[in-house]
């Protein structure tokens, strides 16, 4: 296989009718090695527009839906981002090469070590994966300049956005099949959000969302 004519395919036919336009973006999807980050057997389906199975029963998103997050967060080379649910490590590789620091939780500690072992494959130094449940985000690490979220929640989970600098964002997609929206939550002050839809969409839902309680959220 050509994969690099399936990359540039991929980047043409996916990632910019879906509106990834940043430069910064695109030139980053051919950079980072997306058939690295997923099972050996699948690596002629790492361009596709599906949602790949990973070892552990949970999915890896559409590659325009990873894009459009990333893009979304608008992040900054001085930025330390927070990772809710590694998967692959792929968008881990993305969000460290474009920032200073990446803390990245994962809540199987399997599949955590198959993402940390994709990250070191592809050199990626400014990364740490943490074990946990990341819908608490990480108290002792914040703020942090950007977050993202991995899977879909019912809706934002407050802890997530208190972790946020000020002027941090945070991309998430929320709500329940078959209607659910990603969104960024930006912090515009100590104690001022605001919030901005990105687009429709339907992802898995992140591990242990459905088991919190409705005080961990805001409503």
């Amino acid at each position: 296989m050509d994969f690099e004519k399936a990359r540039f395919n991929m980047v043409e036919q996916q990632i910019r009718p879906w509106d990834v336009l940043d430069t910064k973006i695109l030139d980053l999807l051919f950079t980072v090695k997306r058939e690295d980050f997923v099972q050996p057997e699948q690596r002629d389906m790492a361009f596709v527009d599906v949602q790949l199975p990973l070892p552990n029963g949970t999915l890896m998103l559409e590659p325009k839906v990873e894009a459009r997050l990333v893009q979304d967060l608008d992040i900054r080379p001085t930025d330390r981002i927070l990772e809710v649910g590694t998967g692959s490590g792929y968008v881990t590789a993305l969000l460290a090469t474009l920032s200073r620091e990446v803390v990245s939780i994962e809540i199987d500690p399997a599949q955590k070590a198959r993402a940390e072992a994709n990250l070191r494959k592809a050199g990626v130094d400014n990364a740490t994966v943490l074990d946990g449940n990341g819908i608490e985000g990480v108290p002792g690490k914040a703020p942090f300049d950007a977050i993202l979220v991995g899977g879909s929640l019912p809706v934002v989970p407050e802890a997530l956005k208190q972790q946020l600098a000020i002027g941090g964002r945070l991309a998430v997609v929320v709500g329940d099949e078959p209607v659910m929206r990603a969104i960024v939550v930006t912090r515009d002050s100590e104690t001022a959000f605001g919030e901005t839809v990105s687009f429709d969409t339907v992802v898995p839902r992140l591990a242990k969302a459905c088991a919190l309680a409705p005080s961990a959220f805001s409503f």
